[in-house]
């Protein structure tokens, strides 16, 4: 496949959007995480609308909302549209509780399709692989970036896991489970 103009109009304009933000607890520019999502989708055999929506995915929830997502819709195209509200957990302001988001994500990929399962797994490995290295360097002191703390976080992506088994491609799923589960082991392990 041969990436358009389309996704290079897309690049920018995601970069635009989160241009003033920051992975949790660095200094880290949040596009590195969008470029990483597109790169595991277009390793998997992504469509062109799908590497967007890569990039896009975190748009709705975390820089506008459904003025954002109308915009994406009008840019990009309902496919697009529709794979980026599929991967966003919330776009209330403020967010609802935490636990809440997750279990009703958890719900809602269920019925998801394959292309949201496709970006949605993308990202999940991504912020698996992330949250593994950053343990490893902060050790427990990781877990105070996030609302879950570490038994949220290590339940939310066990249980991502379980609900991809089957549902996109092996290889992506595959490293998951193997990011998570070195995740759960050093991370319990640590604990004692």
């Amino acid at each position: 496949m041969v990436l358009t103009s389309r996704f290079e109009d897309a690049l920018v304009f995601a970069t635009k959007l989160h241009s003033r933000q920051t992975r949790k607890g660095s200094e880290t520019p949040y596009v590195a995480h969008l470029l990483a999502v597109a790169s595991i989708v277009l390793e998997h055999g992504a469509t062109e609308d799908q590497a967007i929506a890569a990039l896009l995915h975190d748009a709705v929830e975390d820089q506008g909302g459904l003025e954002t997502l109308e915009l994406i819709r009008q840019k990009y195209g309902e496919a697009v549209a529709q794979i980026v509200l599929g991967c966003s957990d919330s776009f209330e302001i403020p967010k609802p509780p935490w636990r809440e988001r997750k279990e009703k994500y958890l719900e809602h990929i269920t019925q998801a399709s394959s292309s949201i399962l496709l970006v949605s797994a993308a990202d999940k490995l991504h912020n698996a692989r992330s949250t593994l290295n950053d343990f490893r360097t902060y050790q427990h002191d990781v877990w105070q970036r996030f609302r879950g703390g570490m038994d949220g976080i290590l339940w939310y992506f066990r249980a991502l896991v379980e609900q991809f088994r089957g549902r996109v491609p092996e290889s992506l799923l595959r490293e998951l489970d193997l990011v998570v589960s070195n995740l759960e082991k050093e991370a319990l392990e640590g604990r004692n």
